[in-house]
């Protein structure tokens, strides 16, 4: 393999480019990010705080997105690259680490929301640096990445308008500024980006899946770490582990599969949109739906464990348990999308369940929350039983073209 002839050391990926263990330890910030930004709605366990987790979900999200393009063309170990990574890997540390002062600043020190908008400002600044020094002599990518940096200019821009003001305001002034970064990138014609290796995006996607898979096992252990060990908080805790293996099995059953596979077998020219599409855009509702189902996995644990607080007869209510169900359903949508864009069939299972989710709030409003979720795990496991059984054959055929 030969050195990029670039204005920084770097070595070029090939099509069949595998993960890098400096991109894994890249993504150990974003593993304590996730955990940050669900202890911060369940302190703040209100509507705005849910919807403000949500908007530091989507900031998150799109730092990590954008050096997974750009590992995609070059090797995130070799040569001045992984000196890029490490710093945007402390960048990212110092927005994770001021989360829980992301809206509200607290008393003394630095002011947080300033802190995350530099922060925020410096890592994408480092992004668009490399990306543009990688596309040296790529006279297509050099015009897409200066049409793609006004829209991530005005969004970080934007954070820092919205760090000066509180409230409503604020939470709409970031939204404003991720609508900005998302929507212009979506405009931005993808045929310009470039997309070397489909194995490794594909690898990279799946595996930052794992990541808030993992977090949802954390906000498991942590919702108990106060207290004494019992039979219901056992029960919950297995429950809770059941439905996280659920969900596993439902991204890495198969849609890892379909998902590589068409996204190999598109045509360069137009590989990088349908990347754009069913891996940058729809992922996020997938990492966004596990966020929330491990806010409503923290609240079943207190609600079954703190028996000073509450009683094991008592329901989950209101927010805990929207994001208890609503989690799942918007993980089975961003599943249903990624499907339909990436086959061009429907996951009607998959949609179905969803409507069987939320069904199923109004339904189990006055259920102890144990009841709840073992609902919830059985309405998850009863689909996964009936897509191993009605899609055997065809699974078993994708998971063996892989290695045919």
């Amino acid at each position: 393999m030969t050195t990029r002839k670039t204005p920084i050391r770097a070595q070029a990926t090939s099509e069949d480019q595998s993960v890098t263990t400096l991109e894994l330890f890249f993504d150990l910030v974003f593993v304590f990010a996730l955990t940050q930004i669900t202890a911060l709605m369940a302190h703040e366990l209100s509507w705005s705080g849910v919807i403000r987790g949500v908007l530091l979900i989507g900031l998150l999200w799109w730092s990590w997105i954008g050096f997974s393009w750009v590992c995609n063309l070059v090797k995130a170990d070799e040569g001045s690259v992984r000196g890029v990574m490490l710093a945007a890997m402390g960048a990212m540390f110092v927005i994770a680490l001021a989360i829980p002062e992301a809206f509200h600043d607290l008393p003394g020190g630095l002011p947080g929301p300033v802190v995350i908008a530099i922060a925020y400002f410096v890592f994408r600044a480092m992004h668009l640096w490399l990306f543009w020094l990688i596309a040296d002599g790529d006279k297509v990518l050099r015009r897409t990445l200066a049409r793609f940096a006004p829209s991530m200019v005005a969004g970080t821009a934007l954070l820092l308008v919205a760090s000066q003001f509180h409230g409503t305001t604020q939470t709409l002034i970031w939204g404003a500024a991720l609508a900005a970064d998302y929507g212009g990138t979506y405009l931005v014609d993808a045929r310009g980006w470039r997309l070397r290796s489909a194995a490794h995006f594909a690898e990279r996607h799946g595996l930052i899946v794992i990541i808030a898979l993992g977090e949802s096992i954390v906000a498991i252990g942590v919702g108990v770490t106060d207290l004494p060990i019992s039979w219901p908080i056992l029960v919950a805790s297995v429950l809770g582990l059941a439905v996280a293996a659920v969900l596993w099995w439902i991204y890495f059953d198969a849609t890892v599969h379909y998902g590589e596979q068409a996204l190999a077998s598109e045509p360069a020219e137009t590989r990088p949109k349908l990347a754009r599409d069913a891996y940058t855009f729809l992922h996020f509702p997938m990492v966004a739906g596990i966020v929330l189902l491990a806010l409503g996995l923290k609240k079943v644990l207190e609600y079954v464990g703190d028996t000073k607080h509450h009683h094991l007869e008592d329901p989950l209510k209101g927010i805990g348990l929207y994001a208890l169900f609503f989690g799942i359903v918007l993980y089975l949508l961003g599943h249903v999308g990624f499907k339909w864009r990436t086959t061009h069939r429907l996951g009607i299972s998959r949609l179905i369940t969803a409507a069987l989710c939320v069904i199923a709030v109004p339904l189990l409003g006055h259920a102890p929350a144990l009841a709840q979720l073992a609902v919830l795990a059985a309405l998850l496991t009863g689909l996964v039983a009936f897509e191993s059984v009605r899609f055997s054959k065809e699974r078993e055929a994708l998971r063996h073209s892989d290695h045919a």
